[in-house]
């Protein structure tokens, strides 16, 4: 008791300490490192002050209670266990935990077992168990506050010290000790703290209305359009933009030895048509922000640090966009990705976009094709991009993101016998993983030119941009850089009907405008304004007025009823329907059917009565099930499953669901209804 009455008397002095300590731990959690941790906390020690305040500030809510000790420990675990989440995401993939990811908190335990093996989820539960228990043997049993609690003087000094903490957040900003625009949000989680970025994702999301913003300012930007002719009305082409992950040319980096060049194709485009320096929003991750500008042509500095539109305004609402605005041209608008279909929520995100079709890796044949990392190979693209195009008499606006550049990369030698090898970066560890890197980007290099090969030859007009999402993953510094710049990678803008070639460095969020205008298109509220204002005065200021009109405003650009034209699209997974047209009997004994039909992955699966069914995948018109004998009016349904964590089917009654009826020594198939709907 007496050590309790000194404690109640130091509390303070002793929050201040628990505060600092408690974060210290946090960061070596998030860091994976003690030794990180305390570099951090030595190197930026105002960052780390600032924090520790955070969690201070947070944590004076114990003063409002009797039973202290419990409060204590209550929010002590609160930090704790985001310290925990943030830990383990960062051991598979490269973005820390955000606000954004608060989304998916009632998908836990699904996706639970993409970042833990199937003992440690249950480990976890059990744990979680004994905690409630524990926390609720503290709160009854544990030490509890003898004296009456000063309301009238612990409150106000509360709110002073929150009034304090948000003086001094505003001061850091102001002295640059913090930032509120996050180019690469991994890189700013470890620069800026845990706490303060976790929180700014969270609260600091969405475009700000501007100062001026109102009926009249939207007409006056408009107005500064009205010199734009007008869309030419002769034969389109097809219109197609092609994301390669991560990819940029290596030989900008200064200290690099590279034995050849890893990208001869791309530097020959880059020559003999329209090409430049791409900028774009972030810097090692954030794939899909450089999406988002590409396809919408808007900028993502307007918005939160480290926002996705993708993960916040898009789940709500339809955006205007170039698929949208071609669609009323009459094109056919395609989204093409060999990674899975849910990755950054593109599958239910596209329909907001104004997608037709979207075919991920688990509509494709050949998605088993994949590089030492476990990505797709590109090389698998030019087939969907072709079968895009096949598929409608009209124009088709095709996007298409790759995947196998995306990291992390090895830091251990893994290719046996590269075909071009790396020296030169300070450490071996780093050697190996510029060494991957190249020679994947090779591979990809090799894909551009077998698609532009490909696309030569195609008898419709075909204008196609291919560019850099991101720079790679390896703590890439300005100084490292010939062109000292870490926001662009490298564009080119090929054709095979002789557009004139045009050199100058570009945004992704003028692209779209930029490709529009080259081929006589002069349409959309966003595009047009690109295309009539870039390089004018009040630029940047208009287009931010312009998307929070456009997204958070009241649509005045649309009229009157401030009603969007652009209605959320009955996009369909995969550009041909799966078929099930027949089933053999291959073997009585152990009852192995072959199931025939057409368009089949290796993503596809049996559903039999309603119950999901061991399936092979033999070949695109093949699969084959074993070890359950089929009987007479069985329900079989061959169904596209999601290559995530959570396994869902890709449709709610994906292609054809048949009934299997065995007669006259063959088995039938008598259709029953079956839907391709996202």
């Amino acid at each position: 008791m007496k050590l309790y009455k000194i404690c109640n008397k130091i509390s303070l002095l002793l929050h201040v300490l628990a505060s600092a300590a408690g974060y210290f731990v946090m960061e070596a959690i998030c860091r994976h490192s003690f030794i990180e941790a305390w570099n951090y906390m030595t190197q930026r020690p105002l960052v780390f002050a600032y924090n520790a305040a955070f969690i201070f500030t947070s944590s004076l809510i114990v003063y409002l209670f009797h039973r202290r000790v419990f409060w204590r420990v209550l929010v002590t675990l609160f930090w704790l266990i985001l310290a925990i989440i943030n830990g383990v995401l960062l051991l598979n993939r490269v973005t820390p935990f955000t606000g954004p990811d608060l989304h998916l908190i009632t998908d836990a335990m699904k996706i639970a077992n993409k970042y833990l093996p199937v003992a440690g989820v249950v480990a976890v539960c059990i744990l979680f168990g004994i905690l409630v228990i524990l926390l609720l043997m503290l709160l009854i049993k544990g030490p509890k506050y003898q004296k009456k609690i000063k309301y009238r003087y612990n409150i106000p000094l509360i709110l002073l010290a929150v009034a304090l903490f948000a003086g001094s957040t505003q001061l850091a900003l102001e002295k640059r000790v913090l930032s509120n625009y996050f180019g690469n949000i991994a890189f700013a989680y470890e620069d800026y703290g845990y706490p303060y970025c976790l929180a700014t994702t969270i609260f600091n999301t969405g475009i700000s209305c501007p100062r001026d913003y109102s009926e009249k300012e939207i007409k006056r930007i408009e107005k500064t359009e009205k010199n734009l002719p007008e869309t030419q009305e002769e034969k389109r082409p097809n219109i197609l933009f092609l994301q390669l992950e991560s990819f940029f040319d290596p030989t900008l980096v200064n200290y690099l030895n590279i034995s050849e060049d890893p990208i001869p194709t791309f530097r020959k485009l880059m020559k003999e048509y329209s090409s430049g320096y791409y900028k774009v929003p972030s810097v090692g991750a954030g794939t899909a922000n450089t999406e988002f500008e590409s396809i919408t042509g808007m900028s993502m500095h307007y918005f939160g640090p480290g926002e996705y539109p993708y993960k916040s305004i898009l789940r709500e609402t339809t955006c205007e966009s170039a698929p949208y605005v071609l669609k009323k041209l009459g094109y056919t608008t395609h989204a093409v990705h060999n990674n899975e279909a849910n990755f950054y929520g593109r599958r239910s995100i596209f329909p907001n976009l104004g997608f037709d079709t979207f075919t991920s890796e688990e509509y494709m044949a050949r998605e088993n094709e994949k590089n030492p990392n476990g990505w797709v190979k590109d090389e698998v693209l030019t087939d969907e991009i072709l079968k895009c195009l096949d598929s409608t008499e009209g124009p088709d606006y095709v996007y298409t993101i790759s995947v196998q550049g995306h990291g992390a990369y090895p830091d251990e030698q893994i290719l046996e016998d590269p075909e071009i090898t790396v020296s030169g970066a300070p450490t071996e560890e780093e050697n190996n993983k510029w060494e991957y890197y190249v020679n994947e980007i090779h591979e990809m290099d090799n894909f551009v030119k077998e698609l532009t090969d490909k696309l030569a030859d195609y008898p419709e007009d075909v204008v196609l941009v291919m560019y850099g999402d991101h720079l790679p993953t390896m703590g890439l510094t300005v100084e490292d850089l010939k062109n000292k710049y870490l926001f662009q990678t490298e564009y080119v803008m090929w054709d095979n009907f002789g557009l004139k070639k045009k050199n100058e460095n570009l945004a992704a969020y003028q692209m779209a405008a930029e490709v529009m205008d080259r081929v006589g298109i002069h349409e959309g509220t966003v595009f047009r304004y690109h295309q009539a204002r870039r390089n004018t005065r009040n630029y940047q200021v208009d287009l931010e007025t312009l998307q929070y009109d456009l997204l958070y405003g009241k649509r005045y650009s649309y009229g009157e009823s401030g009603d969007s034209p652009y209605l959320r699209t009955r996009m369909r997974m995969g550009i041909y329907d799966v078929t099930l047209d027949s089933i053999q009997c291959i073997s009585e004994a152990d009852h192995t059917y072959y199931i025939k039909g057409t368009e089949f992955t290796p993503s596809s699966e049996i559903k039999l009565n309603g119950e999901w069914y061991d399936t092979v995948y033999i070949n695109p018109t093949t699969l084959m099930i074993t070890g359950t004998e089929l009987n007479d009016f069985d329900r079989l349904a061959v169904i596209q499953r999601s290559n995530s964590s959570t396994r869902k089917p890709l449709s709610k009654s994906y292609d054809r669901s048949c009934y299997a009826l065995y007669s006259n020594n063959k088995w039938k198939l008598t259709e029953s209804a079956g839907t391709n709907e996202n």
